[in-house]
């Protein structure tokens, strides 16, 4: 369903874009810090679940519960690669990870999420309290 077309824009689009500005418009800073602090929470809890992905005993894991072959010279060679905190890998052997395929990109989401909430609460509260001295600031009266 196409819109009508509005000066290259299509009045859906406009719409959309009002509806948007009027949502962010809308938000406190205690909205953009509850979502800061929750996407925080996220970031730890998907960071464990990955960190811990391969158990105690990696080559058990590998071998037992995810039917792979523990290659002990791989693992030799990269042994940097498990206790790195970003970006998270646990390898069996050259082709397969331990860590799912969704945590590395989740963190990076999750991160910029963190940091634009924060930046949004800086921003809603400096808006606010500007809007408030100029209500309290007394008026010139001429």
């Amino acid at each position: 369903m196409a819109g009508k077309k509005v000066f290259g824009t299509t009045v859906f689009g406009k719409a959309a874009v009002a509806n948007a500005r009027a949502w962010l418009r809308g938000r406190t800073p205690v909205f953009w810090l509850t979502l800061s602090a929750l996407s925080c929470v996220g970031l730890f809890l998907t960071w464990f679940w990955g960190a811990w992905s391969g158990g105690l005993d990696v080559a058990e894991t590998c071998t037992l519960l995810k039917g792979q072959k523990y290659d002990d010279a791989y693992r030799a060679e990269h042994w940097r690669e498990p206790s790195r905190v970003f970006p998270l890998h646990n390898k069996c052997n050259a082709s397969y990870d331990l860590v799912p395929f969704w945590v590395n990109p989740m963190l990076v989401l999750l991160a910029l999420l963190a940091a634009g909430s924060l930046i949004a609460a800086a921003w809603a509260t400096a808006v606010r309290l500007r809007r408030l001295w100029q209500r309290r600031r007394p008026t010139s009266a001429l």
